[in-house]
């Protein structure tokens, strides 16, 4: 269940950020890369905690920082 905190005013909406740790993420490359940099992007990823506003922003995020779409996911959202 994703849960939202927000404050509102005239002037400004406030959102805390969610914490996910990736469990499994395939990426969708356009051709066969080698195993250095795959392996350098899984370090990146894999086990990681991410902060995102939600699982759509979670992705987002992932793929900015990469550089690669991502084809699944798989993640847990980390309790603060």
């Amino acid at each position: 269940m994703t849960q939202f905190v927000s404050v509102r005013n005239s002037h400004f909406t406030l959102t805390e950020t969610m914490q996910f740790q990736v469990l499994d993420i395939e990426f969708d490359f356009d051709y066969d890369i080698h195993t250095d940099e795959y392996n350098r992007l899984m370090n990146e990823t894999f086990g990681q905690i991410w902060e995102a506003d939600d699982e759509d922003d979670l992705v987002e995020e992932i793929t900015c920082a990469t550089g690669w779409c991502i084809k699944s996911l798989d993640y847990r959202h980390v309790l603060k």
